[in-house]
């Protein structure tokens, strides 16, 4: 069964809030150190378009999607 590891860098985050906006269930804002932060609500998922698109709509490209198994990277789409 294929999975995907969801994961927000947090040196590149800037906490625009588009991902949790647009896929809540998948990831959340947090305020660390006076800044927010997004970090996703679960680190392995079921496919998901919203998941996805959130990654695909970060701004700063913080949020990678990596297909498991096999590693296959979804996103960021470089």
């Amino acid at each position: 069964m294929t999975r995907w590891r969801l994961a927000v860098d947090p040196d590149v985050c800037i906490g625009s809030g588009a991902c949790a906006a647009m896929a809540p269930a998948h990831f959340r804002l947090d305020r660390i150190d006076g800044r927010d932060q997004a970090h996703p609500v679960a680190e392995l998922v079921d496919p998901d378009d919203a998941a996805l698109g959130a990654a695909l709509s970060c701004p700063t490209e913080a949020i990678s999607v990596i297909e498991e198994p096999g590693g296959a990277t979804l996103a960021p789409d470089y």
